[in-house]
């Protein structure tokens, strides 16, 4: 079978595997024949099959997706400990070294050098440290739970395809969630969207940096990156701004931010570009705020958590040529215990907050604009003892 044929299938699997997520639980042994034959049916053969028959349950892998800890922090913490100077000077030296490699994925996909290396930075520190999970381990410990089976039910038959074919050796490891390599790829994103950026034949993301870099790019632009646009812009915002106008989503031209008196962070007028944007104020109306234009929404599509996003598009500003951002005097937000009763009232009231764990997620934040609006409060997101008070 040629290769795309066989990317076919297997993709074609990863989709039926989806829509058969509910299947998790029960019966291990069982719920491995049914992938095997779903295997089977896909190409995969011998090599791949053995491989699939010695995974096992990692109660590690478990342990580490129910402890996500890192997301409690604010903005304001994480970005602090992530964009470190060991990371800025790295990526400096990875965009002269590659220069010619970042090159040409801009030109084939659109997508900066900035961005391929911000995410290269956060996710691995540059390849140094890829993970130790037995990768299809942890992909079987985390599709056979029941807590998100949706997400990596469809990564199997993907990943058993990349090892059958010789792409990746039996016992490759990574990221507790199943990423492999320097950025972190999923299996199904490693077989479709794979580029030999090096010209030897073979894609290989845990040792090429050529072809890391094509890949990322390939996979950024398949998330739907606007060619060669910008994704953030650090803003000065006034105390009188309509707060509720803000967020993320609510995108309006950059004449109308300017009109209501946002500003570059020196003062100066914003440079209108012809693109629309959303304000995003991550720690409140008091803290850093952004303008978030459509290219952010893809930082949201490579990880949900609102931190890391802009931690990254951040980062890539920097490696961009951008200042530091100017974190300002957020009000104190909630935290740990605060932030769960938060979320249990918030719950009460009808509100779908996701998971009661002490993480500001998206599904919370909005919830909290909509109770910011109807109490009267400035709508800026950000959730402090005032509105808990209130609520």
């Amino acid at each position: 079978m040629r290769l795309h044929s066989i990317v076919l299938a297997a993709l074609l699997s990863a989709a039926a595997g989806s829509a058969m997520a509910e299947q998790c639980g029960g019966d291990f042994e069982t719920w491995k024949q049914g992938i095997a034959s779903e295997a089977r049916a896909a190409g995969v053969g011998e090599a791949g099959l053995s491989a699939f028959e010695a995974a096992a349950i990692d109660p590690k892998v478990l342990a580490r997706d129910r402890a996500q800890g890192v997301f409690s922090q604010t903005f304001v913490q994480f970005s602090g400990r992530m964009i470190s100077d060991y990371r800025l000077k790295q990526g400096a030296a990875n965009l002269k070294k590659y220069a010619d490699v970042f090159a040409r994925a801009d030109q084939q996909f659109g997508v900066q050098p900035a961005i391929i290396t911000a995410f290269w930075a956060l996710e691995t520190d540059f390849g140094a440290v890829q993970g130790d999970f037995h990768t299809l381990s942890a992909l079987v410990t985390l599709a056979h739970d029941c807590r998100r089976p949706q997400l990596f039910r469809p990564q199997l038959v993907p990943l058993l395809t990349l090892i059958d074919s010789g792409v990746l050796p039996a016992d490759v490891s990574g990221a507790w969630a199943g990423e492999i390599g320097q950025t972190q790829i999923l299996p199904s994103d490693y077989l479709a969207r794979g580029i030999d950026g090096d010209g030897d034949g073979i894609v290989d993301l845990r040792r090429s940096a050529p072809d890391v870099i094509m890949t990322t790019a390939n996979k950024v632009l398949s998330r739907g990156w606007k060619s060669d646009q910008p994704w953030i812009e650090e803003v000065r915002v006034p105390d009188d701004l309509p707060w509720d106008q803000t967020g993320r989503t609510n995108k309006l031209p950059l004449s109308k931010w300017a009109e209501w008196g946002v500003t570059r962070p020196d003062g100066t007028p914003l440079v209108d570009n012809g693109l629309n944007a959303g304000l995003a104020l991550p720690m409140g109306r008091k803290g850093p705020a952004f303008l978030a234009y459509d290219n952010f929404d893809v930082y949201l599509q490579w990880n949900q958590s609102f931190t890391y996003a802009l931690t990254a598009a951040v980062l890539a500003t920097r490696f961009a040529g951008a200042s530091p951002y100017d974190p300002r005097n957020a009000e104190p937000g909630l935290t740990g215990d605060r932030m769960k009763e938060l979320q249990s009232k918030l719950e009460a009231k009808g509100y779908d907050v996701g998971t009661v764990d002490g993480i500001l997620g998206t599904n919370t934040r909005e919830a909290v604009r909509q109770e910011q609006m109807k109490l009267g409060l400035a709508v800026d997101g950000w959730p402090t003892e005032e509105l808990l008070a209130k609520l």
